[in-house]
């Protein structure tokens, strides 16, 4: 499929989309954040896809925020729908991912931008990327999971100080703060990106999506943790990748998943 603001492609088991609109440093609009949508949807759909990658073109933004002309004049209500169906076309939608979701953030990751990094299951970053939800600065707060998403990741104060002071942080402080796993080169991320996502393609895609289920239902309102793990874990026993697995250990050899 043809995009006009994303590009998607596939080698090895990853995919990769990259949102390209550098002359915006690849703000997110509504048209945007629909195509992202589709892609993200088609990718896990695809039993060719084991890995998810999403990353910014060009070395200056992963995302540089929102695309504020769009809803500078706004009504109360249309500010709440903006929020509520971004989040559910693509923030919350991402981070309940059956397909494991790498963020490679290669530059400026601001409000949408972050808050997209963060909806991802990790994330890694580039040593010249800089991060912050600066939403207070422009009388308006973080809509699209930013003010849920950054707490969970690096504790409720520093989440306070960092959406308060509408600042901005540099990859190595993100590595201090547990918001990044991995810092590396502009030149190495995607390189890294891709080899990590190459020792998760090699494992159960089954096991890896009951995993995300049972990490992100502690995280959910009304639901226990544990009761899920539980769960999950027994459905596994129910699997085609269970049976591999397990028979691929006791023989000695490497297993070789079906997907089932």
């Amino acid at each position: 499929m043809s995009y006009t603001n994303i590009l998607s492609q596939i080698q090895n088991g990853i995919t990769t989309i990259t949102i390209n609109r550098p002359s915006k440093l690849n703000a997110l609009n509504s048209h945007t954040i629909e195509e992202l949508h589709t892609a993200f949807q088609q990718a896990d759909t695809d039993t060719q896809t084991k890995v998810i990658i999403v990353t910014g073109s060009g070395n200056k933004a992963f995302v540089a925020g929102a695309d504020i002309s769009e809803f500078a004049d706004f009504s109360v209500a249309q500010g709440a729908e903006l929020a509520a169906q971004g989040q559910a076309l693509l923030f919350d939608f991402v981070a309940n991912l059956q397909t494991p979701v790498i963020a490679a953030v290669n530059g400026f990751a601001l409000g949408g931008g972050l808050e997209l990094a963060m909806a991802a299951h990790f994330r890694v970053a580039s040593d010249t990327a800089k991060m912050g939800l600066p939403e207070v600065s422009l009388g308006v707060i973080p809509g699209y999971g930013g003010t849920q998403r950054l707490p969970q990741l690096i504790g409720k104060g520093r989440a306070m100080e960092l959406i308060m002071t509408a600042g901005m942080i540099d990859a190595a402080k993100a590595y201090e703060f547990g918001l990044v796993n991995h810092v590396t080169t502009p030149e190495e991320l995607l390189t890294l990106a891709n080899k990590i996502a190459g020792k998760i393609a090699r494992n159960s895609s089954v096991a890896i999506a009951a995993a995300i289920n049972a990490v992100n239902a502690g995280f959910m309102d009304g639901k226990n943790g544990f009761e899920a793990e539980i769960s999950e874990f027994g459905m596994c026993f129910g699997t085609a990748d269970f049976k591999e697995g397990t028979q691929a250990f006791l023989g000695k050899r490497k297993p070789v998943f079906p997907g089932n």
